[in-house]
């Protein structure tokens, strides 16, 4: 994989490591409980942050990709001026929306750092664990915009060299 696919993809490869902790996190609690019958008392916390990241990562990297769950069913059978509207519409409310998450989450983070709140186990301050609130809308923000304007653009331009392709070989 070329360097320039892992920055892009960082989202992605962060959120894979976090459900790899997840999931090691996850089966050696059980293996230690059931088997060694000591659990591992910070499991939870860590399983919490893991799932946290995984999810908000996951979901920068899903809207780069278009894997978020749309209908297009009903869109599709508009006119084409209407469909084009309902797309910049559509792009408008997602921007507004994790716009305003991400600013709801640097107050959450704001509250934290204020009132000094840490994990009962590790200790470790809920500004870190929920610092990826906002840094992920704008990364959010970042992938749908790309995904809007500039990887139709590029579907299009392969499709044209595709179609002249096709035309050249008969």
């Amino acid at each position: 994989m070329k360097k320039s696919n892992i920055i892009v993809n960082m989202d992605l490869l962060l959120a894979a490591v976090a459900l790899a902790i997840l999931v090691t996190v996850t089966f050696g609690g059980v293996i230690m409980r059931y088997f060694v019958g000591k659990p591992i008392i910070w499991a939870e916390e860590v399983q919490l942050w893991c799932f946290l990241w995984m999810t908000f990562l996951g979901a920068g990297a899903a809207f780069r990709h278009g894997s978020h769950v749309a209908v297009e069913m009903v869109v599709s059978l508009f006119p084409q001026k209407l469909q084009k509207f309902i797309e910049k519409m559509d792009y408008v409310i997602c921007m507004v929306v994790l716009g305003y998450l991400g600013f709801l989450g640097c107050d959450i983070i704001k509250l934290m750092m204020k009132i000094g709140k840490s994990t009962s186990i590790l200790h470790v301050p809920f500004y870190f664990i929920n610092g990826i609130i906002p840094v992920c809308c704008v990364l959010m923000m970042v992938s749908l915009t790309y995904a809007t304007f500039f990887m139709k653009k590029d579907e299009e331009t392969k499709g044209d060299e595709h179609t002249e392709a096709s035309n050249k070989e008969e």
